[in-house]
């Protein structure tokens, strides 16, 4: 197997962020993601994973792959992966991961479009889009990267789609509500949650492809303690408007303090969750 990561400017997909402004230590966040925080994520990508049946002869293409830790897992079943992102930092981090070797003939690292990410001459079969549907800001750009990466696969294929559960089941809204509200002097940038429990429909409508099963599961946000917490969460890329307007360290003030009634008595952080996933197929 040889994985392909493709540098590729998906509009505000990927890196859950929005408008890519620059933040300050942004190789220091990248690694907070891939050590901290990317793991909380591992129950939607099993649960997709074992319904689609993921192993050999599966050709799967992530969208917004971030540092591959959902391609890795992909990998282990025996799916061949390739993966695209905006973030270099990201792509760098998922080379790493999938070719320990480090060897440059294991990985393409390609700054182009979606077409040099295909596997060859066979189209992929599964596309993944992971990242929460209801933290993209503008959905014309993810809905177009969908369309043109199920235009590289075979006709049937999987794509999923992943997104926040109801907001009632997801402790982790009240946190982010900080992010909202010291970046609203901006007032372009919006961090809110799902309006409507259809949104992953509607978006995979949008997109051209055709609903064909949903599924729910637990993805609760655990750190050893409150830092852990702050700097995990800062890396989703959510806070980045933020931090344009405020200062890092009041921005760490207000979020430690968001997490305060999530601290348990051993020191950790535990905020329940609860994700979804659309499997949709392109036509």
């Amino acid at each position: 197997m040889s994985p392909t990561l493709v540098r590729h400017q998906l509009p505000h997909s990927g890196s859950i962020r929005c408008d890519d402004p620059p933040v300050p230590d942004r190789s220091r966040r990248t690694r907070d993601w891939a050590e901290i925080q990317e793991r909380m994520l591992i129950p939607l990508y099993e649960a997709a994973y074992d319904r689609l049946g993921i192993g050999p002869g599966t050709r799967l293409l992530g969208l917004g792959c971030g540092t591959g830790l959902a391609l890795l897992l992909a990998a282990a079943r025996g799916a061949q992966v390739s993966g695209v992102d905006a973030d270099e930092s990201r792509l760098e981090l998922a080379r790493e991961r999938l070719t320990p070797e480090g060897g440059p003939e294991h990985t393409r690292l390609v700054s182009g479009g979606l077409e040099a990410a295909a596997p060859g001459d066979a189209a992929f079969n599964v596309v993944t889009a992971f990242h929460p549907v209801g933290c993209v800001s503008t959905v014309e750009g993810l809905t177009a990267s969908l369309t043109a990466a199920a235009g590289l696969a075979e006709r049937g294929s999987a794509v999923v789609l992943g997104g926040w559960g109801p907001v009632e089941r997801c402790a982790t809204a009240g946190v982010l509500g900080v992010a909202q509200r010291l970046a609203d002097p901006r007032g372009d940038c919006t961090v809110g949650w799902p309006s409507g429990r259809d949104d992953l429909e509607e978006l995979a409508d949008r997109a051209g492809l055709r609903p064909d099963g949903s599924g729910r599961v637990a993805c609760p946000f655990g750190y050893a303690d409150p830092a852990s917490a702050v700097r995990g969460l800062l890396s989703t890329g959510l806070f980045d408007a933020a931090l344009e307007v405020t200062e890092e360290r009041q921005v760490e003030k207000e979020l430690a303090e968001a997490l305060h009634p999530y601290q348990r008595s051993d020191g950790t952080v535990w905020m329940p969750n609860v994700f979804r996933y659309l499997i949709a197929r392109t036509r």
